[in-house]
C-alpha cells in the first residue's frame, strides 16, 4: 500500500478526485492555502509540504497542482509525480501565458472570475454535466482574491525548466488549458479528454493509475 497525496487545480479541492480509483491505496487531500504577502512559490511549496506525513510519498497533481507537487518534491524525496492535465516545465506553457509573465500582464487587473467569462472558461475547463458546471460555480464564489492573484502570477511566471525522473504524465488530446501539443513528453494521452479528465475520463485515468502504482 501506498500514501498518496493528492493536490487540485486552481482554486479547486479534492472534489475533482471524487470518480477516480486508487485501488487499495491510501489517499490524502492537501488543500491549497492563503499565501503570504510576496510569497515565494519555494515558501508555499515549504508550507503545502508540511502536511505530508509519510516518508518517499506519490504526489498526484491536477493542473496547477501538477507544477505545485514537483515544486514540492525539489524540497522532500518523493517516489513518483503523477500529472494530469498539467506541465512539468516552464517550456510546456502555452505562449499567451508566456507573454502575460513576461509582460506581467496579469497584474493589470484582478485575477477574479468574471461573470460574462464563464461559458468559456467553461469550455476550455471541459465542463460537460450539469453537477460538474455547479462545481465549477461554487469554487468562483468561493475563489480568495489573494490566492487566485497569486496563484495566476506563479503559473505564468513558473522557471522549472527540468522535468524530473520521478514524473509521469497523463494528459487529454482536447485540453485548452495546456494544449498537448506543447507537451514534451507525455506517458499516456487520454484520447478526446479535455482538462477535466479527472471526472470526465475517470475510468481510463483509473485504469492507468493502477497500473502505475
Amino acid at each position: 500500500m501506498k500514501h498518496i497525496y493528492c493536490i487540485s487545480g486552481f482554486g479547486a479541492d479534492e472534489r475533482v478526485f471524487s470518480k477516480l480509483d486508487f485501488g487499495e491505496n491510501d489517499v490524502h487531500f492537501i488543500p491549497w492555502i492563503i499565501p503570504e504577502k510576496h510569497e515565494s512559490i519555494v515558501s508555499y511549496a515549504q508550507r503545502m509540504g508540511k502536511d505530508i506525513a509519510h516518508p518517499n510519498p506519490v504526489l498526484i497533481g491536477l493542473s496547477f497542482g501538477g507544477m505545485m507537487s514537483i515544486e514540492i518534491a525539489k524540497i522532500i524525496p518523493v517516489e513518483k509525480i503523477i500529472l494530469l492535465s498539467s506541465v512539468s516545465t516552464l517550456h510546456e506553457l502555452p505562449l499567451y501565458m508566456k507573454i502575460a509573465g513576461g509582460l506581467h500582464l496579469n497584474r493589470l487587473i484582478p485575477m477574479k472570475p468574471y461573470p460574462i467569462l464563464e461559458p468559456l472558461e467553461n469550455y476550455n475547463l471541459g465542463v460537460k454535466s450539469p453537477e460538474q458546471k455547479k462545481l465549477v460555480k461554487e469554487y468562483r464564489k468561493t475563489l480568495n482574491l489573494q490566492y487566485s492573484n497569486w496563484a495566476i502570477d506563479q503559473v505564468v511566471t513558473w522557471k522549472n525548466e527540468e522535468i524530473p525522473a520521478t514524473v509521469i504524465h497523463i494528459h487529454g488530446t482536447k485540453d485548452h488549458i495546456f494544449p498537448i501539443r506543447y507537451i514534451q513528453k507525455p506517458d499516456y494521452i487520454i484520447r478526446g479528454g479535455g482538462h477535466l479528465i479527472s471526472m470526465n475520463n475517470a475510468e481510463e485515468v483509473s485504469g492507468i493509475l493502477k497500473k502505475i502504482l
